[in-house]
């Protein structure tokens, strides 16, 4: 039996902006140790190798601590293979040592064999972009792991990888990496992709359950997502169309937002409201500060407006108010949104909403 761990976008080194003065370089410090949790679980589990499926580091130049962290660690689980494929990001990085234990690849097919498996592997560039499909050539009498970085499309191009192009090409799973959530989907008959995701969140946008997928090569291929992240991204949304006024919808909001200490917490205030909301983010953020690791608040309230009572006007105002919620092409929110914006306008008030 030999198994397999697909990780990638691990981003060493990101600058992390966005997160508030000082989580920064506590969020590197966490990356780090979260790469090296992954190989002391490859190591103690019995993981014969770990794939890198690209953006091991954030940059070509990555900070000298963290290319150290990242040697040193191949280095000290010598019994585990790693696997590096290069992503966009440390595209032109060169690979500082020589190990063992560190597999590279190139702008050309390179196949390591592990008995009845083999991995397969190339760094996409502008030249093979569209050559790579035709170069490849895996037994298919083989279990065949290929790894690949770049974004999943109908078309071809630098960047691109088509899935159709990739048919009956014997391959039984696609180990991508560049898309930072999990996903997972057919080739055809035979092979399935997917996309491990980043192991840790860096930023707000970066939401759900983050890990690594784990494969285990004994006859077909039996692929597992396994959660790994030291930190969660949750986002919730507030709707606070039933408060009467400022207070209440700041007591509503502390008390709709549980206690998760370690995790960052993204909260979007929404709701057609019927008081001035202004500055409620702010306070928001104050009060909840203390009971998460980092929280971010945005105000995307609208002003409470009685559209009904407004289409029945005569005269121009219920005219526009009927033009724009004909409109097939927007949502209820962009109607909304529209319709607070010209009434603005026609009683002489351009503020912004």
């Amino acid at each position: 039996m030999v198994k397999f761990i697909h990780t990638a976008d691990i981003h060493l080194a990101s600058p992390m902006r966005g997160l508030p003065a000082g989580k920064g370089e506590e969020r590197r410090r966490e990356l780090r140790a979260t790469f090296g949790r992954i190989a002391s679980f490859a190591s103690k589990e019995g993981y014969r190798a770990v794939l890198l499926s690209g953006d091991v580091f954030d940059a070509d130049r990555p900070l000298k601590k963290d290319k150290e962290y990242f040697f040193n660690t191949v280095k000290s689980h010598p019994g585990v293979d790693f696997l590096y494929l290069r992503g966009n990001h440390d595209c032109g990085g060169a690979y500082e040592e020589s190990l063992p234990n560190l597999k590279t690849f190139s702008d050309r097919w390179t196949y390591y064999d592990y008995g009845d498996a083999v991995i397969a592997g190339i760094e996409l560039t502008a030249d093979n972009a569209l050559s790579f499909y035709s170069t490849l050539s895996l037994n298919p009498l083989k279990t065949n792991i290929v790894m690949l970085h770049g974004q999943l499309s109908e078309g071809a191009g630098e960047g691109l990888i088509n899935l159709a192009r990739l048919r009956g090409k014997h391959i039984d799973y696609l180990a991508l990496g560049h898309v930072h959530s999990f996903k997972s989907g057919r080739i055809d008959e035979r092979g399935v992709y997917a996309y491990c995701g980043t192991p840790e969140p860096r930023g707000f946008d970066e939401t759900g359950v983050k890990g690594i997928i784990t494969l285990d090569c004994t006859g077909t291929v039996k692929s597992a997502f396994v959660p790994f992240s030291s930190r969660t991204v949750r986002e919730m949304q507030i709707d606070l169309s039933t408060c009467a006024d400022w207070a209440t919808a700041l007591g509503f909001v502390k008390n709709s937002v549980p206690d998760c200490l370690g995790d960052m917490v993204k909260i979007i205030l929404k709701g057609n409201v019927a008081f001035d909301s202004s500055g409620l983010a702010e306070d928001v953020l104050k009060e909840l500060e203390p009971r998460l690791y980092c929280v971010r608040v945005t105000d995307a309230t609208l002003p409470a407006v009685d559209v009904q009572r407004l289409s029945r006007e005569k005269g121009l105002r219920g005219a526009f108010v009927n033009a724009v919620l004909a409109r097939g092409d927007l949502s209820p929110e962009e109607k909304l949104r529209v319709i607070l914006i010209g009434v603005r306008a026609m009683e002489g008030r351009e503020e912004d909403i």
